[in-house]
């Protein structure tokens, strides 16, 4: 047993700063496979709401206490950001430059990075945050003329969220990772997949598959590459356990086996299932055109 103390300089910890943005769009089958670096982030405000409490009373007591389903919400600040993100915004971008207002908005998921110090030394570490099924509102911008004090404009997005399954728990729309308290090797394959790396697009890896990584049960696997016949144009899918292949421009998973003829060039794509990760530096994606 030990005594309780306080302010010891390696305990006065404090959080400040964001940075590293990354904005992930999922494909057609909700796959959050492609991520974007999001510049000039100011401010990522975290706004939970319910988890309310409402008594019950009973025989002159406090019976019971029912708590209201927590939601997670908030408001993203940034100077620019990814042209991705107009379909989230709700604009429609029919060509390079042109963009059409009040279309319906895109969900998306994002991540950024928080620093972490204490009172030995101020670059301790940080926190990864990542926020999964995000819902961008409607928000005010004002433009105003340039005076003796000229600003540049601050755009602000609040956002709602749809949370996502997490075996075993309630679902959830947000993780924490905290690189001061996580194995190196475990936070380095993580960013491997948020960043991404030479091989591999950047992607925001589900729950599940990020608790995975942290458990140490992802099973390391190499894709095999489809195969492709140029004289019947037909693309035949190899199966790999771990492995799903999709259609990098519509996102529809492709079984196993023979596909349609295809008639325009198309790029095939691959990404691991939860519990698996690729090896360093493989084929995740094949472009095929037809004769």
């Amino acid at each position: 047993m030990t005594a309780l103390s306080w302010d010891a300089a390696a305990d006065r910890k404090w959080e400040t700063g964001v940075e590293k943005g990354v904005l992930y769009i999922p494909n057609g089958a909700g796959v959050y496979d492609n991520g974007f670096a999001w510049n000039g982030l100011t401010s990522v405000t975290e706004s939970p709401t319910g988890a309310e409490v409402t008594k019950t009373y009973a025989d002159n007591i406090i019976y019971g206490s029912l708590v209201s389903v927590e939601e997670y919400e908030g408001t993203i600040a940034a100077y620019t950001y990814p042209d991705e993100f107009l379909p989230c915004d709700g604009f429609y971008a029919p060509s390079e430059g042109v963009a059409v207002g009040q279309q319906p908005r895109q969900s998306f998921g994002f991540c950024y990075r928080t620093k972490v110090g204490n009172a030995v030394t101020a670059e301790l570490g940080y926190k990864l945050h990542l926020v999964y099924g995000a819902l961008a509102t409607p928000s005010e911008k004002e433009y105003a003329t340039i005076n003796d004090s000229p600003e540049s404009i601050e755009f602000s997005w609040d956002f709602t969220t749809t949370p996502v399954p997490v075996t075993g728990r309630k679902p959830t729309s947000i993780l924490i990772i905290d690189s001061t308290k996580v194995s190196g090797a475990d936070l380095a394959e993580l960013e491997a997949f948020l960043y991404g790396t030479v091989g591999t697009d950047p992607s925001l890896p589900a729950p599940n598959s990020v608790l995975a990584i942290f458990a140490g049960a992802l099973t390391p696997v190499t894709p095999n590459a489809p195969t492709f016949n140029g004289t019947t144009d037909v693309i035949t899918i190899v199966a790999t356990t771990g492995v799903e292949y999709y259609n990098a421009a519509t996102g529809a998973v492709m079984a196993t086996g023979a596909q349609p003829a295809i008639t325009v060039p198309t790029l095939v794509k691959a990404r691991p299932l939860a519990t698996y990760k690729f090896n360093a530096l493989v084929d995740d994606e094949w472009l095929f055109d037809p004769a």
